[in-house]
């Protein structure tokens, strides 16, 4: 498990590389047609941002259209790559909010913060740490979101008691993900797409759900949006932290 997750942070440390010496990222070689990265933004968001942040979006969503971010929220955003969602959470919740981004990788935090800089945000934090072990207190953060991350991680519940843990009581989770079909094995997921590719380490819908009720998080919705690969979509993934 730790080779594969030095595996996925050299990946995207190689993306950052890239993007930092002027070209885009992508999510990771795999053999579908994967419909990933900033495209899936509004244009008029993709305008606001500096294009090195657009050019390193690599998530199968938009977070925060989903999120419903309020003035005040303070937001974490798990996975936070070039700062994207980050910067766009920043001016959702305006200068009494607080949006912190959390990546592994330090070539991304470079990039990120580097951004953070070119926007002008100031009530942005970039935090080096695993999602599944996050670098804040309990009960501080009104939302969590997530760009197609968790699907990465080789300890997925780690990362849902994790994050249940840092949210504030009736927080939420508002996400973006790769869900496969409950039909599908694990086997045959990783037969669609390698674990770099945001593919093979996904869990199916029926999966996700029993391991955010572990977490013991309530209100679960998974709905998926479009298709990733065969039987496999991106999917927006909500919860919330009851009161």
């Amino acid at each position: 498990m730790t080779d594969l997750r030095e595996t996925v942070r050299r990946r995207y440390a190689a993306a950052a590389l890239e993007v930092t010496s002027g070209g885009a990222a992508c999510c990771g070689p795999a053999p579908v047609e994967v419909d990933f990265g900033s495209t899936l933004y509004a244009a008029d968001e993709r305008a606001e941002l500096p294009a090195e942040a657009v050019a390193a979006s690599l998530g199968c969503g938009n977070p925060t259209a989903v999120a419903e971010l309020r003035p005040g929220d303070h937001v974490l955003d798990l996975g936070s790559g070039g700062g994207i969602d980050v910067l766009l959470s920043a001016r959702r919740v305006g200068p009494t909010g607080k949006a912190y981004g959390l990546d592994l990788t330090d070539e991304m935090l470079t990039l990120a913060t580097a951004n953070a800089a070119k926007a002008g945000a100031t009530n942005v934090e970039f935090l080096r740490g695993a999602i599944e072990s996050i670098p804040l207190p309990a009960n501080t953060i009104d939302v969590v979101i997530s760009n197609c991350v968790i699907n990465l991680s080789t300890d997925k519940p780690a990362v849902f008691a994790e994050t249940f843990r840092v949210l504030t009581p009736g927080g939420r989770l508002a996400l973006t993900d790769v869900v496969a079909d409950d039909t599908l094995s694990p086997a045959q997921r990783a037969e669609r797409g390698d674990y770099v590719g945001c593919i093979a380490g996904a869990l199916c819908f029926a999966e996700y759900r029993a391991g955010l009720q572990a977490a013991g998080f309530a209100d679960i919705q998974l709905t998926p949006t479009h298709p990733v690969a065969d039987g496999m979509h991106s999917a927006i993934v909500r919860a919330t932290k009851p009161a």
